[in-house]
């Protein structure tokens, strides 16, 4: 067995099962998992105790994680509801959006509190889809014209930023114009891919092999999807795109091809899940704990003054628009509830701030306070949501348990 250490995985793996296992002690504790995750992974790293660090093991399942997160955050994407009045009030919102984004990342940078106004307005598009439609799902908000609204803006933000983000700090291209080209050459094979994944679903024979060995040994379509996101995330970094939108649209890819989830083979979900959300993903967050830098926000003030500002920044950016809504919601209180879950954004921030690092864009202070934003809107803006929503006529709903839903993705 090759000469490596687990001793950090194991620490790792430890505040993911134990955090858990707290919240799901504590069930009136309303905060995402992945919030205490992310806490419990600053104090065990190097910034406070100094039990794990982020070594090679703990860097390769962070990232595979990663990856699985954005696959899983593509499969919540339903195209059935991406149409219509939803669609045009959403994307007219987004517009609104990525312009305000501009404006809150120059302004930004014009007073001297960051050197990436772009990356900045990118970061700010996204909503953290994953978060946001178990919070709809557990308040029985999902099927409402409130909870169709939202979870139409918040996919639009998410597939945007992700893609913006590739488009725009890919790190293996340095024009814009070869930019656009590789992106094209991902969207060719990308789209002879999808044929090729529906159209083999569509053979009898094949269908029915599938059917056959799906819940045997074999967890032939667990295998099939795995293949397909590797497949992607390879095809992307092969073409120059951001790995992540590869993932991101391997997911959306078995969302728009699985259209028979529910007849032929329901656990698939159920499995996917439980790889990505019982396994790789807390490794991600907790990585992400690990190899935050806490000193950059105790030591310089104005990096500590960078949290608050971002905040604000993205109930700017994308909780104003909500106000678009107002007709459709029928109350204001639904409509600053509808803002605060679009603004409401965390793991598309980490990846941002991360990459953003990597190619000098953002300095480490700097994704530290973005982080740390991020973590706050994810405590903050779900439990004032669902407050607000609480006395009002769409009916009484019961408290979330957020401790026992996965993300935020995106």
């Amino acid at each position: 067995m090759p000469d490596v250490s687990f001793n950090s995985l194991a620490v790792v793996l430890a505040v993911a099962f134990f955090s858990r296992l707290l919240l799901g002690l504590a069930p009136r504790l309303r905060v995402p998992g992945v919030v205490i995750e992310i806490i419990l992974g600053i104090i065990v790293g190097p910034s406070v105790l100094g039990w794990a660090h982020a070594d090679e093991p703990v860097q390769i399942l962070a990232v595979v994680g990663l990856a699985f997160l954005l696959f899983l955050s593509g499969l919540e994407i339903d195209l059935d509801e991406l149409r219509g009045h939803l669609l045009r009030r959403a994307g007219f919102g987004l517009g609104v959006s990525v312009v305000l984004a501009l404006v809150v990342g120059y302004a930004l940078a014009a007073i001297g509190l960051v050197s990436s106004p772009l990356l900045v307005g990118v970061t700010l598009i996204a909503t953290a889809l994953g978060l946001v439609i178990p919070i709809l799902k557990e308040g029985g908000l999902n099927s409402t014209p409130f909870g169709q609204q939202v979870i139409v803006g918040a996919t639009l933000g998410e597939f945007t930023a992700v893609l913006l983000l590739s488009l725009l700090f890919s790190r293996d291209a340095s024009g814009t114009g070869s930019k656009i080209i590789l992106l094209g050459v991902f969207v060719v094979l990308l789209a002879f891919v999808a044929v090729s994944v529906a159209g083999l679903g569509r053979r009898m024979s094949i269908s029915q092999v599938l059917v056959r060995l799906q819940d045997t040994t074999a967890q032939i379509r667990v295998r099939g999807a795995m293949l397909l996101l590797v497949a992607l995330v390879v095809v992307a970094e092969q073409t120059g795109v951001e790995t992540i939108l590869g993932a991101f649209v391997a997911g959306a890819i078995v969302s728009m091809v699985d259209r028979d989830v529910k007849h032929t083979h329901p656990l698939l979900r159920v499995k996917l899940d439980a790889i990505g959300f019982g396994f790789l993903i807390p490794i991600f967050f907790v990585t992400t704990g690990i190899r935050f830098d806490l000193d950059a926000l105790r030591n310089d003030l104005s990096t500590l003054v960078l949290v608050p500002v971002f905040l604000l920044a993205l109930l700017v950016v994308r909780g104003l628009p909500a106000v678009l809504y107002r007709n459709q919601l029928g109350s204001s209180r639904a409509t600053v509830a509808a803002g605060l879950l679009q603004a409401t954004s965390l793991p598309f921030i980490v990846t941002a701030s991360m990459i953003g690092v990597d190619i000098g864009a953002l300095t480490p202070g700097t994704g530290s306070a973005f982080v740390a934003a991020g973590l706050l809107s994810a405590i903050l803006f779900p439990v004032i949501s669902l407050s607000l929503l609480r006395p009002t006529t769409m009916g009484p709903m019961p408290a979330p348990s957020m401790a026992e839903e996965p993300i935020g993705v995106m």
